[in-house]
């Protein structure tokens, strides 16, 4: 199954046919969408699970706190792992260990067994997030790579949003224990896909040091590249908006609005919907327009959604539509922003895609783990803490959005140079 490239062509034109990139796209969304899908599916079940085990709200949160953690940790670790010994090996062990591990969390007989498996299928399941990544910029070229990315990236940034409304929907017949079952099966089958239908991109004589010292070193040596962190950094506070979002709309929503379980439902499928329209229209937006303008734009236009959203609330107060229409507003943008500075980060990271895919994810679930507990501090005291709080960090997200764009521009000014030059 190890597919080695001979000259500068892409590896999908290479291995030849549609049908054979539709089945790599399909396990990649798969991949891609597995952890963050985990991430939330099972906190409809909180209160329950603290009941099954004997813990406390806080007890039971800790469960989810340590995924994130596994996740972070095991994007740094797996990605430049991945560009070390190939990126199946490291996709077949993360789908396996993740199918493993999440019945674990099934069978968990204590909150700490429990905590304990949920890091390590964060850890495992980083694998799909991380290195799915790496794989698009081994296979495809610029020309495909931001069509691809806008495809990944509504299965993405949609699963966060979606998560709760499945486990809700699962918890209708079947116990708490019976997520991380169903869990376990999308695992198994994605192991499969990757199985059959994922083979080796990169080639031997393209890999780095191995090695936990070498990994880092490569990590940081992208991270020393202005061009390339400055969108890390873009897409880090950008992931800690999502964050903040998920963590505030059930307050929001449910316990300031009044809304039933359903209503809110309804609240957030229609915003998914408009974070995957948003990527989608990425795709064909790209075509016409620099990457990088379209980063920029949709920070500004994600950014104008909180803003109006806190003046709004703090003078005449904001009625649950106009809150529904603001975050709306930034979900759809969000769509564009995601595929754009992955786009553009992975581009200038291609000398190591694991490495850089790593500080993607590392970054974006670092700080979006920061963000939603501060969120959750005010309760259900109105929309206000949620949008100031993802008014400040999609402040910092257009600042580096900016900011990478001038990279971008000086990278060009430099190859025009050389180019004269050269003549």
């Amino acid at each position: 199954m190890t597919t080695e490239r001979t000259d500068s062509r892409p590896a999908a034109a290479q291995a030849g046919g549609v049908a054979r990139r539709g089945r790599l796209l399909v396990v990649l969304a798969g991949l891609s969408g597995a952890a963050p899908l985990a991430t939330d599916m099972y906190v409809p079940a909180m209160p329950e699970l603290a009941r099954s085990l004997g813990t406390d709200t806080a007890g039971a949160q800790l469960s989810l706190t340590g995924f994130l953690a596994g996740i972070i940790v095991g994007q740094l670790i797996l990605g430049p792992l991945s560009d070390a010994s190939g990126r199946r090996a490291v996709l077949l062990s993360g789908a396996a260990g993740f199918t493993v591990l999440s019945v674990a969390c099934a069978l968990a007989p204590t909150a700490a067994v429990l905590d304990v498996a949920r890091f390590g299928q964060g850890v495992a399941g980083a694998a799909g997030i991380v290195v799915a990544r790496a794989v698009v910029t081994d296979v495809f070229d610029d020309h495909d790579i931001a069509g691809v990315y806008s495809r990944l990236g509504a299965i993405t940034a949609a699963a966060p949003v979606l998560a709760p409304l499945a486990g809700g929907a699962l918890l209708l017949v079947l116990p708490w224990r019976g997520v991380f079952l169903v869990l376990a099966g999308i695992g198994a089958l994605l192991a499969a896909g990757v199985w059959w239908w994922i083979p080796e991109t990169l080639p031997p004589h393209s890999r780095r040091p191995a090695g936990l010292v070498a990994g880092l070193r490569s990590i940081g040596g992208v991270a020393g590249r202005g061009a390339v962190l400055a969108p890390v950094l873009a897409l880090s506070f950008g992931g800690a908006a999502v964050f903040a979002y998920i963590a505030g709309t059930t307050f929001v929503f449910q316990q300031f609005y009044g809304l039933s379980a359903a209503a809110a439902s309804l609240v957030y499928g229609v915003n998914a919907v408009g974070n995957m329209l948003g990527s989608l229209a990425y795709g064909r937006l790209v075509r016409r327009r620099p990457a990088e303008f379209l980063l920029c734009g949709s920070a500004a236009v994600a950014l104008t959604g909180p803003v109006l959203l806190v003046a709004v609330s703090l003078t005449v107060g904001a009625a649950m539509v106009v809150t529904w229409l603001c975050l709306l507003v930034s979900l759809t943008a969000f769509g564009v922003f995601f595929p754009a500075v992955v786009t553009i980060a992975q581009a200038r990271g291609r000398s190591a895609p694991g490495a850089t895919s790593a500080l993607l994810g590392g970054g974006q679930f670092l700080l979006g783990a920061a963000a939603s507990p501060v969120v959750g501090l005010f309760g259900d005291t109105g929309p206000t803490p949620m949008a100031a709080m993802m008014a400040v960090v999609l402040a910092a997200a257009l600042l580096a959005a900016v900011a990478t764009a001038r990279y971008g521009a000086t990278d060009q000014c430099s190859r025009g140079v050389r180019r004269s030059t050269a003549r």
